[in-house]
């Protein structure tokens, strides 16, 4: 079945590629570093002496959860350097803003999973760990990983029941990908149950390490100064929309019965920036960009556009209530755990499947509200922006909330210590 799917991706090749080039259009970073997504690493920093810890991310939010892993690997293995790897171009742009001071974290990108490029991949950095973060499981990177001996170990680890169902129709392909994790790290007793169902073993529950993420101070103070821009107007900030999401969001807007009430939009994909402007202009609705106001007051612009990389603590701290996109349309929601951290109100729409734990306990501590729709969603932005002391309760309950459920980092680093040991004193 491997060689099946190993056959699929040479054919599928050219597609793959000539889609980096068009998706570059819009995106000039899908036409960077293309050399190592083919698995060559040339120009990529590595002394060679140095042992690799490598983490594999593969795009914004999996890089940014990634982080206090990451810092504790850098603590408890000074001698190593960490090989982040992405699979897109935002991935890799938080992760040089997040550790590119840090002159012990390289980055390049992972190649496309076929045993000859992954191969290549591996001769080249010598990793001692893959550490793969929530659901990336690639057939022949765990079918390399074990030739060559390099244990992995998947982390944060979430599986939704749809991927489950998607994977089991491939029992031969994926069953023997997870049958080769040394350890799994799992957010959730469900995602813990549905992955040991998929054929993994030493599967064990460590939360979320999206919890121990700290707000950086930086970004705090840039919330501050985009408050003071958008002055003492109500804000809505919709984040991390997809595409369908805006436009809903927009249409319902009249129902926000609140004076002067500014809604930020910030989508979760950079590519999308100009077409939502145009969206937002074409109904009318006045609108500011943050690439292009600086800092400068926005006047009485209605929609505020998020159109800028790395600053999502920045939106979130600048706003009254946040409302977590992904969630509108079936699309599965996206990590709601970044606004509560900053202490807001979050409202989620029906589609969580995604991250169903986190979204059902938040609602149960009082720091998140279901809406059932776009409409729905302006109404109850309506109560919250005109009750304050509600506001501010739910905002308590969400910092509350986010800061109980940490640790999951240190729980995940006491699992992939003894998959280091046996390396660790080898090298001695």
């Amino acid at each position: 079945m491997r060689l099946i799917y190993s056959v699929a991706w040479w054919i599928a090749l050219p597609l793959v590629l000539l889609r980096l080039l068009l998706r570059g259009r819009q995106e000039p970073g899908y036409r960077r570093h293309v050399a190592e997504r083919l698995g060559f690493y040339g120009d990529v920093a590595h002394d060679g002496i140095s042992p690799i810890l490598w983490v594999h991310a593969v795009s914004v939010g999996e890089t940014r959860a990634a982080q206090p892993l990451i810092d504790a690997l850098l603590a408890a293995y000074p001698a190593h350097r960490i090989l982040l790897t992405h699979m897109t171009p935002t991935g890799r742009a938080t992760g040089r803003e997040l550790f590119g001071k840090q002159d012990r974290v390289i980055q390049s990108y992972l190649p496309y999973d076929t045993g000859w490029m992954v191969g290549r991949f591996l001769r080249h950095f010598r990793p001692q760990l893959c550490v793969l973060m929530e659901t990336e499981v690639w057939p022949n990177v765990m079918a390399q990983c074990t030739q060559r001996r390099v244990p992995v170990a998947l982390v944060n680890a979430r599986l939704s029941q749809r991927s489950l169902n998607r994977a089991l129709r491939f029992p031969a392909l994926f069953g023997e990908a997870a049958a080769a994790m040394s350890c799994v790290a799992a957010q959730t007793d469900g995602d813990a149950q549905r992955i040991r169902q998929l054929g993994a073993p030493n599967v064990h529950v460590t939360g979320s390490i999206k919890f121990d993420v700290v707000p950086p101070a930086a970004m705090l103070e840039r919330g501050a100064a985009l408050r003071a821009q958008f002055g003492q107007r109500a804000v809505l900030t919709c984040a991390n929309t997809r595409d369908g999401e805006e436009a809903l969001i927009l249409d319902a807007l009249p129902s926000l019965d609140v004076a002067d009430a500014l809604l930020v939009i910030v989508p979760r994909h950079p590519q999308r920036f100009d077409e939502i402007a145009r969206m937002i202009t074409a109904r009318g609705l006045s609108l500011a960009r943050r690439s292009s106001a600086g800092d400068t007051p926005i006047g009485d612009a209605r929609v505020f556009l998020g159109d800028s990389m790395g600053e999502m603590f920045a939106y979130y701290a600048a706003s009254d209530i946040a409302f977590v996109g992904g969630s509108l349309l079936p699309l599965g929601g996206h990590n709601l755990i970044e606004a509560c951290a900053v202490g807001k109100p979050v409202l989620i729409g029906p589609h969580t499947f995604n991250f169903a734990d986190a979204a059902d306990n938040a609602i149960a501590a009082g720091a998140a509200l279901r809406i059932a729709d776009a409409e729905e969603l302006m109404k109850q932005a309506t109560s919250l922006l005109l009750d304050e002391r509600e506001r501010k309760q739910m905002g308590e309950n969400a910092r509350q909330f986010s800061q109980q459920h940490g640790g999951a980092t240190e729980r995940t680093m006491t699992l992939l210590a003894p998959l280091l040991v046996p390396q660790s004193m080898a090298a001695r």
